[in-house]
């Protein structure tokens, strides 16, 4: 059975997800934004945590994590490679690397490019992939650590999954995202009606994250560098894709 995945807002714009394998009782936190909400969703659905994924070192996805341990005890997993900034962990995994939560096999996959050792984690069985500050709905991540080529394989990997899965990113930008995507992308009519389904949405204070990856593929500049209409609007038809991508990553910046 796929494992029953809860959407949790935190903070002013972010999101951490539980993962709840019903058949073990196995619980999965996905970042730890701040305590409070987390811990009274746990608490609301009669759930104890059995993991925590962490997906990068950034305050606004480990900081509520003591005050959670203090309550459950939890199984922490991050990256090898940001180990040295993250939380204590209990395991250490690296792209390719497997473990199981309840009955299903989670899957790591490094997406560097926001921050260098980022890691995402991927549940095929669930359809899902909790994203973080990588790939998000509509956007990416800044890169304060990472280069224009490095995210842009990190995105082209998150790309290559299958279209029905659902894409769990860590921040609700997807509105100012949907009207800096159509400057770029304005001919686009999947695009016209995300924007407006989006503008909907937040008018009735609703989220707008989990999106689909098939979604994302029709719509998020971020993941359309290649797409000939994009580069033709940019004046750079036939550029290396990465470029296109390194140039749209710039102009989000300066919008």
């Amino acid at each position: 059975m796929p494992l029953e995945i809860v959407t949790i807002p935190c903070l002013s714009d972010n999101y951490a997800f539980l993962a709840h394998d019903a058949a073990s009782g196995n619980t999965a936190l996905i970042d730890a934004p701040e305590a409070g909400p987390i811990l009274a969703e746990l608490d609301r659905r009669g759930w104890t945590l059995s993991h925590v994924l962490l997906t990068h070192h950034h305050y606004d996805h480990v900081d509520g994590l003591p005050a959670i341990l203090e309550k459950h005890t939890a199984k922490v997993i991050g990256a090898a490679a940001d180990a040295h900034r993250l939380p204590p962990l209990d395991q250490q995994v690296s792209d390719g690397d497997t473990f199981e939560l309840g009955g299903e096999q989670v899957q790591v996959l490094d997406v560097s490019g926001h921050t260098v050792g980022h890691i995402a984690f991927y549940m095929p069985q669930s359809a899902a992939v909790f994203t973080a500050d990588s790939l998000m709905a509509l956007g990416c991540g800044r890169l304060f650590e990472g280069t224009a080529p490095q995210m842009w394989a990190s995105l082209s990997k998150l790309a290559a999954l299958p279209d029905d899965t659902i894409v769990c990113s860590g921040h609700e930008y997807t509105q100012s995202n949907a009207k800096f995507a159509l400057t770029v992308d304005p001919d686009n009519a999947a695009l016209q009606d995300r924007a407006a389904d989006i503008d909907r949405a937040r008018a009735a204070n609703e989220p707008t994250v989990p999106s689909t990856l098939a979604l994302e593929n029709a719509t998020n500049p971020f993941l359309r560098a290649a797409d000939p209409a994009i580069q033709a609007h940019l004046g750079m038809a036939g550029a290396d894709p990465a470029a296109v991508f390194a140039e749209i990553r710039a102009r989000k910046d300066r919008f």
